[in-house]
């Protein structure tokens, strides 16, 4: 048995020894890390952090610039990343290791605290909501003015281009730039704004080739909002614009169907055309008397 654990502290030694040739002096692992070769690690001046979800193993890869090694055979200096500060810290009750000041930082880590869960979780998804729009912004770089600007500009313009059809055509369309004018007229109601007043002031503004001016929700009036930096990604317009597009479409289509089943007439009984039938009650003793 001593022959036996003599054994396994020399392979935990020599593994500890690759280790620390390689020039690491910070190890993060996956799975478990047995005592001895922590205590060995330790000894060599080597931090440790064992049971590291594999998730959080690819962004640390990321943000140092370091490769995941299943093989300490295969350990490198090449494979080592870089951070100038690894520290674990107590907060409230938990200790977190903290990574800063990488080289190339490709993916970070957002500690988000409260006084209550609900608190972190208004944070969580405030926070949610601002990176999805860069992320927006970064894959179509192209913006335009919030507060239902944009929505008012394409109602009026929806509303001068009707102008120019007849008939149910341009119903169609002055329904459509109804449709679009509820979004500024849904944030001027949610900021306690008179939804009427507001629409009559959008109009008058966008018919003066006033098209950033929107709903300023924090001082309850009409305004530009470009020029108030208050912006939203293009990206989202498009998406909303096509999605309720579609949605309106699919139920006109679902009502057609509908009406055009109910205008089908009935199909008669089996067997015969209608009434015709009737002649047959001849057979009962020389058939009825003629009517005059």
């Amino acid at each position: 048995m001593q022959k036996f654990m003599d054994e396994e502290n020399n392979i935990l030694k020599g593994m500890v020894e690759k280790v620390k040739e390689s020039g690491a002096n910070v190890l993060i692992c996956q799975k478990g890390i047995d005592d001895l070769a922590q205590h060995f690690l330790a000894k060599n001046g080597v931090l440790t952090v064992r049971r590291v979800k594999e998730s959080d193993m690819s962004k640390l890869a990321k943000a140092t610039g370091a490769r995941m090694v299943t093989n300490l055979d295969d350990l490198s200096s090449k494979d080592l990343g870089y951070a100038k500060l690894v520290e674990e810290r107590k907060l409230e009750e938990d200790k977190w290791v903290f990574i800063e000041g990488c080289k190339n930082p490709k993916a970070v880590t957002i500690l988000v605290r409260g006084g209550t869960q609900r608190i972190v979780d208004e944070a969580e998804r405030a926070l949610h909501d601002a990176l999805m729009v860069t992320k927006d912004v970064v894959e179509m770089p192209a913006i335009v003015a919030g507060g239902g600007a944009p929505e008012a500009e394409v109602a009026y313009q929806l509303r001068e281009w009707a102008q120019k059809l007849s008939g149910r055509e341009q119903l169609a369309a002055l329904k459509f730039a109804d449709a679009m004018e509820v979004i500024p007229l849904t944030l001027a109601e949610n900021a306690g704004m008179d939804p009427i007043d507001t629409q009559v002031d959008l109009r008058a503004k966008h018919g003066k080739a006033g098209k950033w001016f929107g709903v300023d929700a924090m001082n309850g009036k009409i305004a530009d909002m470009y020029s108030k930096s208050v912006v939203e990604p293009l990206a989202v317009k498009l998406q909303i614009i096509k999605s309720a597009t579609e949605a309106a479409s699919m139920i006109l289509r679902i009502d057609d169907v509908i009406a055009a089943s109910k205008m089908r007439a009935p199909s008669g009984p089996p067997g015969g055309g209608g009434m015709g039938g009737m002649g047959g009650m001849g057979g009962m003793g020389g058939g009825m008397p003629p009517m005059d």
